[in-house]
């Protein structure tokens, strides 16, 4: 599948979105972005197969479901393993397994531009320290957003942009070289791995918490696509109902 400059661009611009710090968007907004399933349909939309897009995306979330950022820290970049592993499933017509290898080695790329980021933003925040002295709010105001996102969109949008334009080749060739032998198979076993070690962190930091009865839910989940083979868009629904009964209760209590 090719990609134009301007889809390359777009893809980018998901990724800085999404991105940690970003104030275009509400903060929940900027979250769901983040998380590779929903930049993974965004990237799907862009190349013109979202449904593809939502499975590669939702393979690759499974791995971050217990991911968290303490204090502006982050271990791996789960965002740029959404939209570039997406991409280049999408573009080199690979399975959503094999997606998740190629995204979570990609995901540690991450850290590299988010400290970049940081460390760039260093020289601004001296040169804001000047512009304080003034007294000037606009001026104050136009430094702490205008130069810090500047930067950030290019150091953020501009790598992936060239990734996924010239990288889709690359991992095309790169995965038809490998066709029919054993190195497919260990990359496709590994990522369907990946996403279960994901459940389970998850799974352990619910079962954590003694007074929690959060478990009930995911067995409730678990019981009805099993036994009643109900859909799930279906049981997504049915959470959403419970979620805001028991909101209902909680307001009432108060």
């Amino acid at each position: 599948m090719e990609i134009s400059i301007l889809q390359a661009v777009l893809i980018g611009l998901v990724y800085y979105l999404g991105a940690n710090g970003t104030p275009w968007l509400t903060v929940n907004m900027s979250w769901a972005l983040k998380r590779p399933l929903i930049s993974g349909i965004m990237v799907g939309l862009i190349l013109g197969d979202p449904v593809k897009g939502c499975i590669v995306g939702a393979a690759i979330n499974a791995t971050y479901l217990a991911q968290i950022t303490a204090g502006g820290a982050q271990t791996m970049d789960e965002g740029l393993a959404g939209t570039v592993g997406t991409a280049l499933a999408i573009l080199s017509n690979t399975t959503p397994e094999v997606a998740v290898t190629l995204a979570v080695p990609i995901s540690l790329l991450g850290n590299f531009l988010w400290m970049l980021y940081m460390t760039g933003d260093i020289f601004i925040i001296h040169r804001m320290d000047s512009v304080v002295e003034t007294g000037d709010i606009k001026k104050i105001m136009l430094y702490n957003i205008i130069p810090s996102q500047l930067f950030k969109g290019i150091i953020y949008t501009i790598p992936v942009a060239i990734a996924v334009f010239s990288g889709a080749s690359v991992i095309t060739n790169m995965l038809n070289s490998l066709e029919g032998t054993p190195i497919i198979n260990i990359l496709s076993t590994v990522g369907t791995i990946l996403p279960a070690l994901g459940i389970a962190m998850n799974f352990k930091a619910i079962l954590s918490n003694a007074g929690s009865m959060a478990y009930l839910y995911l067995l409730l989940g678990f019981i009805l696509v099993m036994y009643l083979e109900l859909p799930l868009l279906v049981i997504g629904m049915i959470a959403v109902i419970i979620a805001f009964l028991q909101k209902n209760d909680r307001m009432a209590m108060n």
